[in-house]
């Protein structure tokens, strides 16, 4: 089951989707033999339904710094490769707000809440 989620390399930034949710993360490394992601989560967004996709990603709703919270080991399949014109314009947006908010475990309640739906919505995956 190869496709073009194995070829996502270190470094590069994938993002989980849950309705109206992205969780943005930075690829540590793939495990193929498993079929995993190894990832460092950055930012968690919330995106505005009525907006068109290139409007939701340069202003979403929420964007919730989780840079600060545990990495991830998830199923490749469950991850899409995100765009620099998505994650650039965010990247900004975060470290002008991360200077003014530094609450790690509102973070890690919001990271926990996302990774769960997920889980929930993917048992098959798992």
């Amino acid at each position: 089951m190869m496709g073009e989620n194995y070829l996502f390399k270190s470094q590069q930034i994938v993002y989980l989707s849950h309705k109206n949710h992205r969780l943005y993360c930075e690829v540590i490394q793939v495990v193929e033999s498993r079929q995993l992601c190894w990832v460092r989560p950055l930012f968690l967004v919330d995106i505005a339904e009525e907006m068109d996709i290139y409007s939701q990603l340069i202003t979403p709703k929420v964007l919730m710094d989780v840079r600060s919270t545990s990495d991830l080991l998830y199923p490749i399949t469950l991850f899409n490769a995100a765009l620099d014109t998505e994650v650039i314009p965010i990247l900004t947006q975060l470290q002008i707000e991360s200077s003014c908010e530094k609450d790690n475990k509102i973070a890690r309640q919001k990271l926990h809440q996302f990774i769960t739906k997920i889980w929930q919505n993917n048992p098959e995956k798992f």
